[in-house]
């Protein structure tokens, strides 16, 4: 393989392969990009296994066709330092050759046959739903998506498709967070999807997309990636009956001064008592030690005796910052039974902290 490519091109490239390299190994060939230069275009790929890249280029010279591997890392770090010019590359005796004028760098390889195999979309169901929604949707529920649960599917994030919407839905077991779309859709299906796989979703997609899935796997293209990633395999909790099915107080809240108030208190605790009284909110800190934090704001509510929250001040700033109108709404029922905070489709269910 002999190919010229410009060094932002192909920088750009292995930056969006870095995270689906196998970093902890370097013996692994999923450390490897893997590189085919063919049919004048150039087919860049990366895979942990777990989760998978693909882009092509017809930004590039061929002058003689071929495939390779090389450490993803390694090659990042040589074309990063290199001029913003052209570079070119050149595979002999199973060593990758990285030349700039005076410069000169070389890789060692491995059989690029080895290479894992990507999922074909090919006779595949597809999910018929709009980038930009699905994108949106994503960006919503992932704070609330789990780290390291022993129970797997909560480490990912639920697509669940009915003939008539299409939910998002994640839970930490201490909030849950749903985005509901209305959508016709021809199948059934639910689909657990891991919290790094939809992390990268979010970075790669902006336009068109089309999705396809089987048992095993979610496929996604667009013009210029394709992306796959494994499935969880497991049985999500039923997210429908966390959510209150009454609610005895509701308040419309404004989204800019509450966010305002909480991080002043977030300065002495993570944790954050809010008490609702008849014409104005406090807002005190929860803490072990002697340090103490206060503010309040006026705002009638309607309270004709104190009603008093705690929680986590993180899951309200992550539904607050992602709260796309002024106001948001709040449903109280007791103080020490799950609330909800809401904004068109998108809700968070949160356990409070019992006092």
């Amino acid at each position: 393989m002999v190919i010229t490519i410009s060094k932002s091109i192909l920088e750009n490239i292995l930056i969006h392969s870095g995270p689906f390299l196998e970093k902890k190994d370097t013996s692994q060939i999923t450390s490897h990009v893997y590189l085919s230069a063919t049919n004048n275009s150039l087919t860049v790929k990366a895979t942990d296994y777990e989760i998978g890249f693909m882009v092509n280029t017809s930004n590039v010279n061929i002058d003689e066709e071929g495939s390779i591997t090389a450490n993803g890392k390694k090659f990042l770090d040589i074309v990063r330092i290199l001029k913003d010019d052209t570079i070119n590359l050149k595979v002999k005796n199973d060593t990758l050759y990285i030349t700039q004028g005076h410069s000169n760098f070389k890789l060692p390889t491995f059989s690029h046959n080895n290479f894992p195999e990507f999922p074909s979309y090919e006779d595949k169901s597809r999910i018929s739903i709009e980038s930009h929604i699905l994108i949106e949707s994503l960006k919503k529920i992932t704070p609330a998506i789990d780290t390291n649960n022993p129970k797997f599917e909560l480490n990912g994030a639920l697509i669940d498709i009915k003939h008539d919407f299409i939910s998002f839905a994640s839970t930490d077991t201490r909030r849950l967070a749903i985005v509901t779309l209305i959508n016709n859709n021809d199948s059934e299906l639910s689909i657990i999807i891991p919290k790094k796989a939809i992390i990268e979703i979010q970075k790669l997609f902006f336009d068109d997309i089309e999705l396809y899935y089987d048992k095993t796997n979610l496929i996604i293209r667009s013009k210029q990636y394709t992306f796959f990633t494994k499935l969880i395999n497991g049985k999500f909790p039923e997210y429908s009956r966390i959510v209150p099915k009454e609610i005895k107080n509701t308040l419309l809240l404004p989204k800019a001064i509450m966010i305002d108030s909480i991080k002043l208190i977030t300065s002495i605790s993570s944790d954050v008592k809010i008490t609702f009284l008849h014409d104005n909110i406090t807002f005190e800190s929860l803490s072990d030690d002697n340090n103490k934090g206060k503010t309040e704001i006026g705002y009638p509510t309607g309270f004709n005796e104190p009603f008093s929250i705690a929680v986590n001040s993180r899951y309200l700033l992550d539904f607050l910052n992602s709260v796309n109108n002024s106001e948001f709404t709040i449903g109280l029922n007791e103080e020490n039974l799950p609330f909800i905070i809401s904004d068109d489709n998108f809700k968070t269910i949160i356990m409070p902290i019992v006092i």
